[in-house]
């Protein structure tokens, strides 16, 4: 009972408007229009890992590339003059191919469906959607892209850039989260964006007890935090952030 109430204070005392600081999810509240959003969104979680002092200034240079408009900026392949087809390195392990075939990619699903949300919601078969299901969807339409560094090839990772994708667009009445795909995928079924910062804390927390930070890892912290926030288990995510900065 004393950790449940303890993550629940973590949960409320984190989760506010000035958690967007300094986070990646700050990008997609930069932008207008939900499309725009999502892009953005997408983009900058697929470039988020290392120190943030590294990867915001190239998500932010896309952001300015693009003159805010990255729904537009791919649709029209104006893309192609900021990313060039080469070996040139674009970020850390990433290449310039691959980003270029990341953008590619974003531009065949704009131009066959219009918007992210529609290119997943087309696999709901009127229902909804739960995270495992999107996960294996989205992996499995960028594999034959060969964007290792950028997106997991298949779902037996954590797959943490991409659960934080989800959050951020599934969660709603949130000060971060935008929420805007709520119709579509449940969010209770939302997995956390697990990485070594949430495996620690979640073991020291007992959580879990686990020596692997896979996926079924990650399973299991989001069905304990299932417990704790029966409606919305992802507020668990902003309670391990908390505990990490406390304990520092």
């Amino acid at each position: 009972m004393e950790i449940r109430n303890q993550i629940i204070s973590l949960a409320e005392q984190y989760e506010k408007p000035d958690f967007i600081v300094g986070d990646p999810s700050w990008f997609m509240h930069q932008v207008d229009g939900r499309a725009n959003q999502e892009l953005t969104a997408f983009i900058a979680s697929t470039l988020s890992f290392g120190a943030r002092s590294q990867f915001m200034p190239k998500v932010q240079g896309i952001l300015d590339a693009a003159d805010g408009d990255v729904f537009g900026w791919l649709k029209s392949g104006e893309y192609e003059k900021y990313v060039p087809q080469s070996n040139k390195c674009f970020y850390r392990i990433v290449n310039c191919n691959a980003m270029f075939r990341l953008c590619k990619a974003l531009q065949h699903i704009v131009e066959e469906y219009g918007t992210l949300k529609n290119f997943v919601a087309g696999s709901a078969d009127l229902r909804m959607l739960s995270c495992i299901e999107v996960l294996d969807f989205i992996t499995s339409y960028f594999r034959p892209y060969e964007l290792s560094g950028l997106i997991p090839k298949d779902i037996k990772s954590p797959c943490k850039r991409l659960c934080m994708f989800l959050r951020w667009m599934v969660r709603d009445n949130s000060p971060v989260d935008l929420g805007i795909w709520s119709d579509i995928i449940d969010k209770r079924s939302l997995i956390i964006p697990l990485d070594t910062h949430v495996f620690q804390q979640a073991n020291r927390l007992e959580l879990v007890c686990s020596r692997t930070a896979s996926m079924a890892t990650a399973i299991k912290i989001s069905e304990r935090m299932l417990d704790i926030f029966p409606d919305d288990p992802m507020r668990g995510d902003f309670a391990l952030f908390g505990y990490g900065v406390n304990n520092k």
